[in-house]
C-alpha cells in the first residue's frame, strides 16, 4: 500500500470521536482510506463522511479544515496519509 501525506490533525474532540484535520496537499474524498500516525497513534480507516464548517462535503483539498469521525484517539500534530493500493 502506498501512502501520501495529505494533512495534520489540528484538534480532537474525544466525546464526539472527531478529528479536525488541516489538509496541506492533495485531495481527500469520501470513500478514501486514511492512516493517522503520530507518537502514540497509528490506525487506518475509511472516510465515511467529512464536514467543512459543519456542512457535509464529498471532496476537500489543500487549505481546507475538515472534521472526520475517527475510530481511535487522534492527537494534535498526528500526520494524516491517504492510503492507495499499489
Amino acid at each position: 500500500m502506498a501512502e501520501e501525506k495529505i494533512g495534520v490533525v489540528i484538534h480532537y474532540w474525544s466525546k464526539l470521536g472527531v478529528a479536525g484535520v488541516r489538509l496541506t496537499e492533495g485531495k481527500l474524498e469520501v470513500g478514501d482510506t486514511i492512516r493517522v500516525k503520530g507518537h502514540t497513534s497509528d490506525f487506518t480507516q475509511p472516510v465515511d463522511s467529512m464536514q467543512v464548517d459543519n456542512e457535509s462535503v464529498e471532496t476537500a483539498g489543500p487549505g481546507d479544515e475538515v472534521g472526520l469521525k475517527v475510530v481511535d484517539h487522534a492527537r494534535d500534530h498526528d500526520e494524516v496519509f491517504r492510503v492507495t493500493p499499489d
